[in-house]
C-alpha cells in the first residue's frame, strides 16, 4: 500500500474548516476552497462569481484596514483566478512606505550621532590623557567611561558595515564583533555604576576617597561584564546561533542574560543618586569647599547622564504598534538618545568639567608665556647680528684704537 499523503490530508482538512466557517456547502460546479500566498481563506464558491473577502488584518507585521475588501474570480471551469485584486489594501501599504522614509532618516541620524559622538569622545580621551595635573581617581573613572564609549562606537561602525550575506552565513568573526559590541555596551553601564559607587562612598558614607583603589573600579568596569558576555555567547551558540547573533528572535530571552544585569545596575545607581541628592540637600548645602563644589558638579553630571544612558535600555519594554504614530516617535527618540550618548558623556564629564577647563586654561597660558619668552629671546639674540648694530660696534672699536 502507498504511504498516506499527510500534506493532502492537511489541506483537505483546512479547506473543510474554511467551508465550516462560512456555514454553507454548495452543490453543482464550484471552485474548491483554498488559501492564497497572503493567507486569505477563499471558500468553496459557485462558478462565475466574483468573491469578496476582507483584507488581512496582519501580514509581515503590517496591520491592514479590514473594512476594505480583496476580490478573486471563480472561473466557469471551476478554477480560481491566479491574479487577486488587493488594490483596496494599498492604502495600508502606503503607511509602510511612509515608515520606510522615517527609517531612512533614522539611519542618517544614527550615523551622524555616532560620528559626532566618536569625535567628541576622542578629544575628551586625549585631554584626560594629556592633562596629568587633574589625574585623580574621579577623573580616571571618567576616562575609563569615555574609553568604553569609544570602543563601543568603533565596534558599532564595524557591525553596521557588515554585508547582510555575511549575517546569513553566520561567520565566526562576525559573531565575535557582535559579542565585543555587547561587551562594551555592558562596560558602559558598569563604569557608570563605578561613578555612582564613588560618589555614594564619598558623600553618603563619608569615607575618605583615599581608601578607594583604582583596581577596584577596574575590576567592576572591565572584569565583571566579561563572564556575563561569555554566558550570553554560550546561550546564543546553543539556542540562537544565527544572523551573527545580531538581533532578537521572537520568544527568545537569551539577550536578558546581559540586559538583566544592566537593568539591575541602573536601578542600584538610581538608589545611589537618591541618597546622594538627599545628602546634598541637607549636609552639603552650607559647605563651600572646592572638593564639595566638585562633588556637586559630578552629581549634576551623573543626574543628567544616568537617565540618558539608562532610558534607552528601559525603552525596550515598550513596543508601539507599527502603524501607530507612537512608533515613529519611538524610533526617532530612541535613535537620537542612543547615537548621541557618547557626545553627552564627553560634554558633561570633560568639556563642562571645571577641573579640565581650568587645566586647559593654565596649559594655554603657559604655552603663551613660553612662546612669548622664546620670541623675546630670539629677538634679543638677533640684535648683535643686525647690520646696523655691527657697523656701529665696528666704528666704536675703530675710534677707540
Amino acid at each position: 500500500p502507498e504511504p498516506p499523503n499527510y500534506m493532502e490530508a492537511f489541506w483537505t482538512y483546512f479547506a473543510t474548516q474554511c467551508e465550516v466557517r462560512q456555514g454553507f456547502r454548495l452543490k453543482g460546479r464550484y471552485c474548491n476552497a483554498s488559501t492564497d500566498l497572503i493567507g486569505t481563506c477563499w471558500p468553496r464558491s459557485p462558478v462565475g462569481q466574483l468573491v469578496a473577502r476582507q483584507c488581512p488584518e496582519y501580514f509581515n507585521g503590517i496591520q491592514y484596514n479590514t473594512t476594505n475588501s480583496v476580490y478573486r474570480r471563480c472561473f466557469g471551469n471551476g478554477t480560481w483566478a491566479v491574479k487577486i485584486n488587493y488594490t483596496q489594501c494599498q492604502a495600508i501599504l502606503q503607511v509602510k512606505r511612509k515608515h520606510q522614509i522615517h527609517y531612512k532618516i533614522v539611519v542618517i541620524i544614527n550615523y551622524l550621532g555616532q560620528c559626532i559622538s566618536l569625535a567628541a569622545l576622542i578629544i575628551a580621551f586625549v585631554l584626560f590623557m594629556r592633562l596629568r595635573s587633574i589625574r585623580c581617581l574621579r577623573n580616571i573613572i571618567h576616562w575609563n567611561l569615555i574609553s568604553t564609549f569609544i570602543l563601543r562606537n568603533a565596534t558599532w561602525f564595524v557591525l553596521h558595515t557588515i554585508d547582510p550575506k555575511i549575517h546569513s552565513s553566520n561567520e565566526v568573526w562576525c559573531r565575535l564583533v557582535t559579542a565585543l559590541y555587547n561587551y562594551f555596551c555592558v562596560t558602559n553601564f558598569f563604569w557608570m555604576f563605578g561613578e555612582g559607587c564613588y560618589l555614594h562612598t564619598a558623600i553618603v558614607l563619608t569615607y575618605s576617597t583615599d581608601k578607594l583603589r583604582k583596581w577596584m573600579f577596574l575590576c567592576i568596569g572591565w572584569c565583571t561584564p566579561l563572564p556575563i558576555i561569555i554566558a550570553w555567547s554560550i546561550g546564543k551558540l546553543y539556542y540562537e546561533n544565527e544572523h551573527c547573533w545580531f538581533g532578537k528572535s521572537p520568544g527568545k530571552y537569551i539577550d536578558y542574560i546581559y540586559q538583566g544585569p544592566v537593568i539591575l545596575v541602573l536601578l542600584i545607581n538610581f538608589i545611589f543618586l537618591f541618597n546622594i541628592v538627599r545628602i546634598l540637600m541637607t549636609k552639603l548645602r552650607a559647605s563651600t569647599t572646592s572638593e564639595t563644589i566638585q562633588y556637586r558638579k559630578a552629581v549634576k553630571a551623573t543626574l543628567v547622564l544616568l537617565p540618558l544612558l539608562g532610558i534607552t535600555y528601559m525603552l525596550f519594554f515598550v513596543n508601539p504598534r507599527e502603524d501607530d504614530v507612537s512608533q515613529i516617535v519611538f524610533i526617532y527618540f530612541n535613535s537620537f538618545l542612543e547615537s548621541f550618548q557618547g557626545f553627552f558623556v564627553s560634554m558633561f564629564y570633560c568639556f563642562l568639567n571645571g577641573e579640565v577647563r581650568s587645566a586647559i586654561r593654565k596649559r594655554w597660558h603657559r604655552w603663551q608665556d613660553k612662546h612669548s619668552i622664546r620670541a623675546r629671546v630670539a629677538r634679543a639674540m638677533s640684535i648683535p647680528t643686525s647690520p646696523t648694530r655691527v657697523s656701529f660696534h665696528s666704528i666704536k672699536q675703530t675710534t677707540g684704537n
